[in-house]
């Protein structure tokens, strides 16, 4: 039987969080003088290369909700087509995809940009059955793309990998990619992908339209035939002025059109909060932006404890952005930690997935609990598991409790994650961009709901990466920076 998934608790996180929501949510604007060294504005690929063109580009699955019966895709034209229209068909061995092919409408948004005009167009495949290989094709106007297989969940528990990737931001075609087509490369079957958040830059060295042109690029068709999971990172926010010439923020015109999800989010952030149910696992993703600086805390933790409480599954897997527990920041999130952590506890949840810090950390056991004497070859018991990683080129060094909060911890280090899920246990393997084991623990799920940890062997890793000063561990300078 579940923990305790079904008793209210949201209350006790509100409790904790009310005097946070007492301080402003914004910044006001100071006027000053002309800066005298003005930020260069940020580079635009030459050639017109991610303006969109007659064929169908940035093409991205995504599960519905219930993920064995339903999917959705999202893709870019030039503004000649201007419906959405797919073709579905189950997959056959033979040549003959399109024969008994359905063609769905769905939904077309212009865009406008610095690559010129665009259309994004989404399309939502609904009843489908589980446990079965389909194939796809989306429209422009110089015809139709090539035919995608995927393959809906099963309508029961069953096993699946998943993978789950940390910041990509920065340098995302030069760098990440390689961590990107790495994980799909080492992963094999992969079920699904999970993405902690800035998965672009925005705001920095890139035009926007340009960052998110290289993102889909690094993915390719991976993305297009394995269902993307992703929550939003501050980076996928813009600046915003408000009439009375404060700051602010808002979501990137990019994200609800490049990712067509489930929708059945927290009423504060419905375009980046949702869950899907995936053959035994329940992804909750939430949106820390919103929820630091945008009014959106109240609504996502009782969203959240709803979410929890209802959830059919064996195991639950959250993931945001912002880490309750930093690995480059001097302070942990305490607004976020004093929300989300107790529903956790409350709830049994099982791993918390999170980016932000351009470093790895595990914290496996942060309340201290006393149960972790009690230890024996079957693992200690244990609560939430969370995790923080990266996957692009931006580095930060690791804070003072790196070496006593964290069970381990790697600075100036690419990663990416591949997570096993089976009946009574949750395998979790972080490899470094070449393929080495960094990380490893697996969670034993006992009839009571409860898990149990077993630690990997520390002959089985490559040896902690850290920075001496400015040697960084490749024997090449240390490129983290210190995070105020």
């Amino acid at each position: 039987m579940q923990r305790n998934r079904r008793t209210p608790v949201a209350s006790l996180a509100l409790t904790a969080l009310a005097w946070a929501l007492l301080a402003p949510a914004t910044n006001a604007q100071v006027a000053g003088p002309p800066d005298p060294d003005p930020t260069p504005p940020p580079i635009h690929a030459p050639g017109g290369r991610y303006a969109a063109k007659g064929w169908a580009d940035r093409i991205v699955l995504s599960p519905a909700a219930d993920a064995a019966r339903g999917a959705a895709v999202a893709w870019r034209t030039d503004t000649r087509q201007p419906t959405a229209e797919a073709q579905i068909a189950p997959e056959i061995d033979g040549p003959l995809l399109g024969y008994a092919a359905a063609t769905v409408t769905g939904q077309s948004t212009p865009l406008e940009n610095e690559n010129g005009s665009a259309i994004y167009h989404q399309v939502r495949f609904n009843d489908l059955e589980p446990a079965t290989r389909y194939v796809y094709r989306v429209r422009a106007a110089d015809g139709w793309s090539e035919w995608l297989p995927f393959r809906t969940a099963s309508a029961t528990a069953e096993p699946f990998r998943i993978i789950y990737l940390g910041d990509t931001q920065n340098d995302i075609l030069e760098i990440a990619s390689r961590v990107i087509r790495s994980a799909f490369k080492e992963a094999g079957p992969a079920a699904v992908v999970l993405h902690a958040g800035d998965l672009v830059a925005q705001r920095e060295t890139k035009v926007h339209d340009d960052e998110w042109g290289e993102w889909t690029e690094a993915g390719g068709r991976a993305f297009a035939m394995t269902p993307q999971i992703p929550a939003s990172g501050n980076h996928e926010y813009v600046d915003h002025i408000l009439p009375d010439g404060e700051e602010s923020r808002r979501l990137g015109p990019h994200w609800p059109l490049q990712f067509a999800l489930p929708g059945n989010g927290s009423a504060a952030a419905p375009e980046t909060t949702y869950f899907v149910d995936y053959q035994g696992v329940r992804f909750i993703i939430l949106d820390g932006t919103a929820a630091l600086d945008l009014g959106a805390l109240v609504s996502q933790t009782e969203w959240l404890d709803q979410v929890l409480a209802s959830s059919p599954a064996r195991w639950n897997i959250a993931v945001f952005h912002q880490p309750l527990f930093t690995c480059a920041r001097p302070n942990d999130t305490e607004v976020l930690k004093a929300a989300w952590k107790p529903i956790f506890d409350a709830r049994g949840i099982d791993l918390v997935l999170q980016g932000h810090d351009h470093c790895y950390a595990r914290v496996s056991d942060p309340a201290g609990a006393a149960a972790s004497q009690d230890s024996s070859d079957a693992g200690r018991p244990q609560g939430p598991v969370y995790v923080v990683s990266v996957a692009g080129s931006k580095m930060y060094g690791l804070n003072d409790r790196a070496d006593i909060q964290p069970v381990r911890a790697a600075e100036n280090t690419e990663l990416y994650q591949l997570i096993d899920v089976a009946a009574d246990r949750l395998s979790f393997r972080a490899f470094t961009a070449t393929g080495r084991l960094y990380d490893a623990f697996v969670l034993v799920k006992a009839e009571d709901g409860r898990n149990r940890l077993i630690e990997s062997s520390e002959e089985d890793l490559v040896a902690i990466r850290r920075c001496a000063g400015e040697q960084g561990p490749d024997a090449r300078p240390c490129t983290a920076e210190i995070k105020d």
